[in-house]
């Protein structure tokens, strides 16, 4: 599994990277031909208060992509909430496949 994180119009620390890898690891329980994950970290500058995290997740597996984007105020947060929209998507996924 190839894991890319990108942030973009900034430099997201060590701490939030290790914790993302850390989760994204555990993908690979719910489906083991994944072969590619591409993680996006925005900032959402339309409101100039008080700026909200987007997080955009894509997930490769053979003849088949998943995507989820999701805001919050905190990129932890965002990124919690798109993994378990993740999650479910690939559950769903997986029992069409074994039906």
């Amino acid at each position: 599994m190839n894991v890319h994180i990108q942030a973009i119009h900034f430099d997201a620390d060590a701490k939030l990277k290790s914790h993302i890898e850390k989760k994204i690891e555990k993908l690979t329980q719910f489906h083991d031909r994944i072969t590619k994950v591409d993680i996006y970290l925005k900032l959402d500058n339309i409101v100039h208060n008080i700026k909200d995290k987007i997080v955009e997740i894509k997930v490769v597996i053979p003849r088949h992509e998943f995507f989820v984007k999701q805001t919050c105020k905190s990129f932890e947060q965002s990124f919690e909430q798109a993994l378990d929209s993740l999650i479910n998507q690939i559950k769903r996924r997986r029992e069409k496949e074994l039906a």
